[in-house]
């Protein structure tokens, strides 16, 4: 594929040479909005931002305690959908300017049924996520479960009865290794995510399976190194940190849109669930979609990752590390999942907040 030179060391990584992955568990919380007043509610405000409905879904669940049941942000009408388990809570959710919809089973309910799989499925190939508009653990099978892994599969679903359902994925789950802009590894292309800074000087982060297979980095192949990586964590989480050769290098906070223009980066967020985001890598370029899940968590062949965000964007390899975006807000970075970006399929990210924290690092 073609590799053009990074204007002012702007990098956006992905990954490519990695060793293919096989997922297992996601845990997701999502939700579809549903008015269950049983009289002539007053109508939920409009005009919430993501921001804001994180925001008010935390207060929410907090408020909520037992009966809190999961919610999700309907992005066309602005507003957030919050899951109940007693209807008396309707009018308080009301109240704090959501739509409260009752559902059978309580966060704390479909979360000890993914421990329960955590515990009997734990099977290379398969997932689970909590879906709150099914009020379901969704468990997801790919092409390589099969024989007596579907029929251990199948005996652990039996156990949680109506609290799970089963999907069939058409590919399987594996890290996607490039991204945005390409960044290159003695073996290994991938993307850069962000532009980061750290104690004043520049660095960059990325995906950690990118950050395990290589030391080094150069904005072309076989090009001078451009910086080194000093920090990766992969399995557990997936970050690396990069750290510019150039302790004067001012690279820019942006993402590269492949259409002659960048999206500058003012700051980092938090996912919420049913956010319109994109995605942008060296390999299928900038792509939209939607946060379907949070906290997912995907059992690779190499280990176990935590804490990821679930997407519907799609991505290919060679996007890994590449950053995923929301206006000026950098969100994640990209990690791993399934299909291409011709049929579709499910992609996961590295929330960017976590790792910026972790690393003690800042968006510029």
């Amino acid at each position: 594929m073609r590799h053009r030179r990074i204007p002012n060391r702007r990098v956006i990584l992905a990954g490519a040479g990695a060793a293919a992955l096989v997922a297992a568990a996601i845990v997701l919380p999502n939700a579809e909005a549903a008015n269950t007043s049983s009289a002539t509610p007053a109508p939920a405000p409009a005009g919430l931002t993501a921001v804001a409905a994180q925001t008010l879904a935390s207060n929410l669940a907090h408020r909520l305690g037992g009966s809190a049941a999961g919610s999700y942000f309907d992005a066309q009408a602005k507003r957030l959908v919050v899951n109940i388990t007693d209807p008396a809570d309707a009018a308080m959710v009301r109240a704090a300017g959501a739509v409260p919809k009752t559902v059978e089973h309580s966060m704390a309910q479909l979360r000890s049924a993914t421990a329960t799989l955590a515990q009997q499925a734990r099977i290379p190939g398969t997932a689970w996520a909590i879906d709150p508009r099914a009020d379901q653990v969704v468990v997801t099978a790919d092409t390589t479960v099969t024989g007596t892994k579907l029929a251990r599969l199948d005996k652990a679903m039996g156990v949680l009865g109506s609290m799970a359902t089963m999907r069939h994925s058409k590919g399987q789950f594996k890290p996607f290794v490039a991204g945005g802009d390409a960044i290159w590894g003695s073996d290994v292309r991938c993307s850069l995510g962000f532009n980061v800074t750290k104690g004043g000087a520049p660095y960059f982060l990325t995906a950690g399976h990118c950050g395990n297979a290589a030391s080094s980095w150069s904005d072309s192949q076989g090009g001078s190194e451009v910086g080194q990586t000093v920090d990766s964590q992969f399995p557990g989480t997936d970050f690396a940190l990069v750290k510019y050769d150039d302790a004067n290098a001012n690279p820019p906070s942006a993402v590269d849109l492949y259409s002659g223009s960048q999206q500058q980066i003012t700051h980092a967020a938090d996912a919420t669930v049913g956010e319109q985001v994109q995605r942008s890598g060296s390999t299928s370029q900038v792509h939209g979609g939607q946060v379907t899940g949070l906290n997912a968590t995907v059992n690779y062949s190499e280990g176990t990752v935590n804490g990821l965000i679930q997407t519907n964007v799609c991505a290919e390899p060679g996007d890994s590390g590449g950053a995923l975006f929301d206006g000026d807000a950098a969100i994640g970075l990209t990690s791993g999942g399934d299909g291409d970006c011709t049929s579709g399929g499910t992609t996961y990210f590295q929330p960017v907040t976590a790792a910026l924290s972790a690393e003690g690092a800042t968006i510029p």
